[in-house]
């Protein structure tokens, strides 16, 4: 298979995908397709597909993307076409509903978790110094942004709490190393200024 051709193929699914592609499931599309030429008997024009390979085709269509309105990003969760920052004021005059909107407090809590994980129920009510409300932890839950990774070894084994994949794919981040200074949070009043989350 030519580079043009492979290329063709990985813009189509990927434009078509609704969810980010790992590596190795790109390369998995290519599979059927050098088993034919095998039995055909035909060497095909073309080393097979590989991850290394695959990967330069991903650059290659990353720089013929670079000057439209989508780009081609990897996330952790794999690689994905999403639009440009750019582009939001406009896609926001197309909704017609508001998207959906956290209190400050789930907010706060999202924070201590992203901020401060694996934490506990109880570390966030220490650090927030309030009752934690069952209902924004649902919330989070219900969102694909916090899960359960373990338990404490503690009285009761309290769950451990941390951010997901999905809330890294989002937020369009790679690592939580690339999250907002808390300031900014603060400065957004999305989180109280006393919220004090020490280093990170």
């Amino acid at each position: 298979m030519k580079i043009d051709e492979a290329k063709k193929i990985l813009e189509a699914v990927l434009l078509c995908a609704q969810q980010p592609l790992p590596l190795h499931d790109l390369v998995r599309i290519f599979v059927e397709n050098d088993d034919l030429f095998a039995k055909q008997k035909e060497s095909p024009p073309t080393p097979p597909m590989t991850e290394k390979r695959c990967r330069q085709l991903l650059y290659d269509l990353q720089y013929d993307w670079s000057d439209r309105g989508l780009e081609l990003v990897s996330l952790p969760d794999g690689w994905r076409f999403q639009s440009r920052s750019e582009m939001k004021p406009y896609f926001d005059r197309l909704r017609q509903e508001k998207p959906l909107r956290y209190s400050r407090s789930t907010m706060e809590i999202l924070a201590v978790i992203a901020y401060s994980q694996p934490v506990t129920r109880g570390d966030i009510e220490q650090i927030r110094g309030v009752a934690v409300n069952a209902q924004a932890i649902r919330a989070l839950e219900e969102r694909g942004w916090i899960e359960v990774v373990g338990h404490r070894e503690a009285p009761g084994r309290p769950a451990l709490f941390a951010t997901t994949s999905k809330f890294l794919d989002d937020l369009g981040l790679q690592t939580l190393k690339e999250l907002p200074p808390l300031e900014e949070l603060k400065e957004a009043d999305l989180v109280q200024p006393e919220l004090d989350l020490g280093d990170r």
